[in-house]
């Protein structure tokens, strides 16, 4: 332990014990220092300028992260926690951030204390599962009691900390609307709430305010041609991922002609190649055809004489979504297994209506009354791009709240009360306790209240009382059966006072909190069995040969 860098035959230094233990805490309390201002429905904003000038305006933990370019590899974990935060439940990616580098922290001392590091992981995990065992079963509140407006208020405190805060009722509605009209029931039966069906378009102009639900699924570009229809329904939608472009021969293919006129009948088959295709789009009753790749100047005026509408490079996503809503089947060659090129009708998509609209400055497409699952577009407006993203991840967050709010149908108070409840749980729980794990689970109830305390600092409040208060009513909360109701006390951040915050509309779903303690802790105890680290170093002489 005493020697901490030494060297060794390989090439490279090593590190070993206490030595990297703390830097690690260090670079991980670095990184969580980052975007602990950001927390919190007062939280702050961070401005990234990235190395080619690009500004990205933001509080969005796990946008953040991801711009920094973090060296340390410890700190690495904590932007992958943050990720996987973002794509499991969609938001609450800064308070992971923060509880697993206030885990780690405090894991630290205790090593320092002489606490062996498996006793503490251990303690840790006996923490985590007790921990979501008991929101689960006392904090957990089941949605079917509150009704809609449980949704909204879930979507508006998820918003709280955004830009959109002053709009949240306004955008709270959208959003619910939004995850509600794509509702779909899968084949065992289960409801679910795909809202990658949900297209989210932003056009300048106009105020916030001024965003609003579209009932179908927007594509950002216009039709190929002038001269095609605006509209045409109902549409049969073909969905195809190559191009409608004169066919050229391939790289390589040599092709010697001694008559010239024999030239102009090569030319005159590459064209005609093209047009058989589109002609056999239009046989099977397409009259919309969209590709991810190019069409051909030549090639469109087939679709116009036909009076179809034509769109090329759609983005391969929206692409995706389209075909699922509309039934279509995404076709990469026409080519069949007798090696002729055929096109069959039952590949099409269905839909209502499909109809070119200016939306701002932009022509969009918009595909309505699709025939599988109902798609719907949010298309925001907003005065600038930093203000039209910011909004995108605020919606991509409350969407996504709302999301996991109707799938488990459980919701939790917000504000630090889980947090504070949590604390005073695990605090007698390790006093149960007659094992070495006790110190470490003292030491993970108090870290727990490390979100309440940064909300309270970013509020500009006095969290040492706020935080004592809180505490005082969950212990009354969880001691005396009379007491149960004040289990969903919670900070009141704009007046500085604790109030009930399941009555006052400040929730999340339960699963948000659930996830959170368990990836933090897995995060931290990943951090914390790392005893040694070697560095290697490239070996110079190798390059020379």
């Amino acid at each position: 332990m005493a020697i901490s860098s030494q060297t060794l035959d390989i090439q490279g230094d090593r590190q070993s014990g206490q030595d990297v233990r703390t830097q690690n805490v260090m670079a991980c309390q670095a990184v969580a220092n980052i975007v602990k201002s950001s927390l919190g429905p007062v939280g702050l904003d961070k401005m990234l300028v990235d190395d080619i000038g690009d500004v990205t305006i933001t509080n969005d933990g796990a946008t953040v992260l991801k711009m920094l370019e973090v060296e340390h590899p410890a700190a690495k974990v904590l932007v992958e926690l943050a990720e996987l935060q973002d794509r499991e439940v969609g938001d609450g990616t800064t308070s992971v951030v923060i509880v697993a580098a206030e885990l780690l922290k405090r894991a630290n001392d205790l090593v320092r204390n002489k606490i062996h590091p498996t006793s503490i992981i251990s303690g840790y995990r006996l923490a985590m599962r007790e921990a979501c065992k008991y929101i689960e079963e006392k904090l957990a509140v089941k949605v079917e009691k509150l009704g809609k407006d449980s949704l909204i208020n879930c979507a508006k405190t998820s918003m709280s900390s955004k830009l959109i805060a002053g709009d949240s009722d306004f955008f709270a509605n959208l959003v619910v609307d939004a995850v509600q009209a794509v509702k779909m029931t899968n084949a065992r039966g289960e409801v679910k709430y795909p809202i990658k069906g949900i297209n989210i378009l932003k056009a300048h102009g106009k105020s916030a305010r001024d965003s609003y639900l579209l009932n179908g699924y927007a594509l950002n570009t216009g039709r190929a041609a002038q001269g095609m229809p605006m509209r045409v329904a109902p549409a049969k939608i073909a969905c195809l991922d190559f191009n409608l472009q004169r066919t050229k021969m391939q790289l390589g293919v040599q092709v010697l002609v001694s008559d010239p006129r024999e030239l102009e009948k090569i030319h005159q088959r590459e064209f005609d190649m093209t047009k058989e295709r589109i002609e056999k789009l239009l046989m099977a009753g397409a009259n919309v055809v969209l590709t991810t790749k190019g069409i051909d100047d030549m090639a469109l005026k087939y679709f116009v004489e036909a009076g179809a509408i034509a769109v090329r490079r759609v983005r391969k996503e929206d692409m995706r979504h389209v075909a699922k809503a509309t039934g279509a089947t995404m076709v990469s060659t026409f080519a069949d297994m007798e090696g002729d090129e055929t096109f069959d009708s039952s590949l099409l998509g269905y839909a209502d209506e499909v109809v070119e609209e200016r939306i701002a400055d932009d022509d969009v497409i918009m595909i309505k009354g699709t025939k599988t699952t109902s798609a719907v577009s949010l298309i925001l407006r907003g005065a600038n791009d930093f203000m039209l993203d910011e909004m995108d991840r605020a919606l991509h967050d409350a969407l996504s709240i709302v999301k996991r709010t109707l799938e488990s149908n459980m919701v939790v108070a917000g504000g630090g009360a889980v947090e504070a409840a949590l604390s005073v749980f695990l605090e007698y729980l390790a006093t149960t306790l007659g094992s070495r794990e006790q110190l470490a689970i003292a030491e993970f109830a108090e870290s727990l209240l490390i979100i309440p305390k940064v909300l309270a600092v970013n509020a500009a409040k006095d969290s040492t009382e706020l935080v004592a208060k809180l505490r005082s009513y969950h212990h009354h909360a969880q001691t005396n059966a009379d007491k149960r109701h004040f289990s969903s006390m919670g900070l009141d951040l704009s007046k500085g006072i604790v109030r009930k915050n399941l009555e006052a509309g400040v929730i999340e779903p339960a699963m948000s909190k659930v996830k959170i303690i368990q990836f933090a802790t897995e995060a931290a105890i990943t951090i914390l069995r790392i005893d040694d680290m070697i560095r290697l170093v490239k070996d110079e002489s190798q390059n020379e040969d």
